[in-house]
């Protein structure tokens, strides 16, 4: 934090990200999520990777934030430039964001030091030995609830699924699941009841409901565990023991990671206290973006293109002439290796038609390390187990989805404990100061 008021600037100087942060008294990974939660504005550099930003707003923030007390220490997650499945609107530890107003206190999930933790238990343990269902269980309560199972009524999955049969054949998976979301609140009566036991009761129907309203790829399953259910949605081979391992693990994998961009959509809904349903639909109306729930598909191409040409290296040169980054690769809040990743990497490597995309996979990174040290991220695991299992490149996205359903009731349930209506951040007006005269 700096101590004496920066000089006054140009309004219409720009300034770089270093700048910026040296500016604001911050890392620069945390002038990026001020970015991301619309307290300063960017714009990118022409013909390089970096952006600038507005002295002027900038100045007004590092006044606003001294006015405030607030410090300097807060971080949007430190780690590379590239970022995954939770992508630039993630949050970092739960703890210290003083510097930002959106900042909240959660005791579901922390991100530190390369690992992450569910209610304070390694996140990769649970999922290590426990099924989806008990880690979603353990988030929402603090219980650890062996052979948990969820049920879905069979009047709100008649009511989903008539209502997803209704969309186009083109329809995205969060579509269906959106439309799915809706239809089932409209078949609850109860769903304002935002007590902790009506939200947990709804936890355990929508998740179940939203599977069972998914189109089957073969023969339908709507009982057992999750991940079994599921598998009839994505892939019309029969699976064994081992890929529905893959897959319940990547269901609990997946179930949080903190202030996701979709996760503080639904806290936000959940502060107006919307009732579970249509938080949850605020979630999935947000992963839809490339670079939040939909990142696993582009990692599923071009694992594909990988595996068709025998080669990583002309791929990647493809996505780099053309101005991409490549997909699957790094997250801002992991410096090393995201765990998730590495976790569900060993339950791929129990599969052996999975080899062939596991090489290629490892054949992306190599390459790429020649020139940017970035790890694989959750999303290139997704790839491989997507891609190995005869899934549509969509598949990523639905478990994403899905998974992250149990999470965002998680955050629903701690956001009604609090004051309602406090998710208010204040507008940096950057229009032309008033009076002005009425347009003719």
């Amino acid at each position: 934090m700096r101590d004496q008021e920066p000089a006054p600037m140009d309004a219409e100087r720009r300034l770089s990200t270093r700048e910026a942060a040296e500016l604001l008294g911050v890392k620069p990974e945390t002038v990026y999520a001020y970015v991301s939660r619309g307290q300063l504005s960017s714009r990118r550099v022409s013909g390089g990777r970096g952006s600038t930003f507005d002295a002027g707003e900038v100045e007004a923030l590092a006044r606003r934030n001294r006015r405030d007390g607030s410090g300097g220490s807060g971080s949007g997650g430190s780690g590379s430039r590239a970022s995954g499945s939770d992508g630039p609107g993630s949050g970092g530890s739960g703890g210290g964001h003083s510097a930002d107003e959106l900042s909240v206190r959660t005791s579901l999930t922390l991100i530190e030091s390369d690992r992450y933790f569910f209610r304070g238990v390694d996140a990769v343990d649970l999922a290590a030995r426990h099924s989806y269902e008990e880690v979603a269980e353990w988030l929402w309560t603090g219980r650890m609830l062996p052979g948990s199972a969820f049920t879905a009524p069979a009047g709100f999955v008649a009511v989903a699924r008539r209502a997803v049969e209704a969309l186009p054949e083109h329809a995205a998976p969060t579509d269906l699941l959106r439309v799915a979301t809706v239809a089932a609140a409209t078949a609850d009566p109860l769903r304002f009841d935002l007590s902790d036991d009506a939200v947990l009761g709804t936890a355990r129907t929508l998740i179940p409901t939203l599977v069972a309203a998914l189109p089957p790829k073969g023969h339908r399953r709507d009982e057992g565990p999750m991940s079994h259910r599921l598998w009839t949605r994505l892939s019309m081979r029969d699976p064994d023991e081992a890929s529905l391992r893959a897959l319940d693990a990547a269901l609990a994998l997946l179930v949080d990671h903190d202030l996701a961009a979709s996760t503080l959509a639904v806290r936000v809904a959940a502060s107006a206290r919307a009732h579970p349903y249509a938080a949850v639909s605020a979630g999935l109306g947000v992963i839809e973006g490339p670079l939040h729930g939909a990142a696993s598909g582009l990692a599923h191409r071009l694992l594909q293109d990988v595996l068709e040409q025998g080669d990583a290296a002309p791929v990647i040169a493809d996505e780099l002439r053309a101005g991409r980054r490549v997909p699957g690769l790094g997250h801002r809040l992991y410096p090393g290796e995201d765990p998730r990743a590495r976790a569900l990497f060993a339950f791929l490597e129990r599969i052996p038609r999975a080899e062939p995309a596991l090489l290629a996979a490892r054949d992306i990174v190599e390459t790429t390390a020649r020139h940017v040290p970035l790890h694989a991220n959750v999303d290139l695991a997704l790839a491989v187990l997507t891609v190995s299992s005869g899934m549509a490149p969509t598949a990523g996205e639905t478990i994403f989805a899905v998974a992250r359903t149990a999470g965002w009731i998680a955050h629903a349930l701690e956001e009604y404990g609090e004051r309602p209506l406090r998710m208010r951040p204040s507008g940096l007006y950057a229009g032309p100061r008033p009076p002005q005269p009425l347009p003719e």
